[in-house]
């Protein structure tokens, strides 16, 4: 795919792995719509864009239903339909065991991680369907694929209805041109680690995988020729044990 004047909309654009893949698509020529929470964090990455098109930063929560379909309307009616979306936008909780966490903070993290994901799946193929193209791609993690005790039942169950979720879009799609990648990053530094339960030493985040890596990834994946598809990436630091 060119991406040059190619459409790329990234939720959870506002900072971490997001903001990552939004640069990198703006810095290849892309024309690049993020979506987040925190209207500050957007606009900061609207500043640090450095590609031929200014970044367009729209607040929108992936949880509003009604507020995601609003939004891909009015992109139809400005002509900016995505060819590529990403989905990005992913939240954990500091208390993750079953006895410390509470009802509700299942129900968020569902909504923001699954749901969120579904919304924007969900509105935006109409579009990529009558052209015959488009590509999506999964921010999932490890902890959708391996069950991550650290990472806690909540985020690994949203993460493994995300990765489910994006393979059967993958196989009911494809006759209409329509490409899903789930990546599976193992340990990323992120703002996401602020909620871990025991801080990370630096030394630790140093090691990690930076934000940029699965943005490199994604830009990889993005290039491929429409013929070519790849179903599932698993990225992980050297450390890091997959097995």
């Amino acid at each position: 795919m060119d991406l040059m004047n190619c459409w790329v909309l990234v939720t959870g654009g506002g900072s971490g792995i997001g903001r990552a893949i939004a640069l990198a698509f703006a810095a290849e020529g892309s024309r690049v719509i993020i979506w987040g929470r925190d209207p500050a964090k957007l606009a900061e990455v609207v500043r640090q864009s450095s590609g031929a098109h200014p970044i367009v930063a729209t607040p929108c929560d992936v949880t509003d239903r009604q507020s995601v379909f609003a939004q891909i309307e009015e992109l139809e009616r400005r002509d900016s339909l995505p060819d590529i979306l990403v989905n990005s936008a992913g939240i954990n909780i500091p208390n993750r065991t079953l006895d410390a966490m509470r009802a509700e903070d299942w129900d968020r993290i569902l909504a923001v991680n699954a749901t969120g994901a579904f919304n924007t799946i969900f509105a935006v193929l109409p579009g990529m369907r009558r052209r015959g193209r488009g590509l999506i791609v999964n921010i999932v993690s490890i902890a959708g694929m391996r069950t991550v005790g650290f990472a806690g039942a909540a985020y690994c169950a949203s993460k493994f209805a995300l990765s489910g979720f994006g393979r059967a879009v993958g196989l009911e799609e494809r006759d209409h041109g329509i490409r899903v990648t789930n990546i599976f990053p193992g340990e990323v530094n992120t703002p996401i680690l602020a909620h871990r339960p025991v801080p990370v030493p630096p030394e630790r985040l140093a090691r990690m995988l930076q934000p940029e890596d699965v943005a490199a990834l994604v830009i990889a994946v993005a290039k491929l020729p429409d013929r070519v598809v790849v179903p599932e990436l698993v990225v992980l630091p050297t450390y890091q044990e997959f097995t």
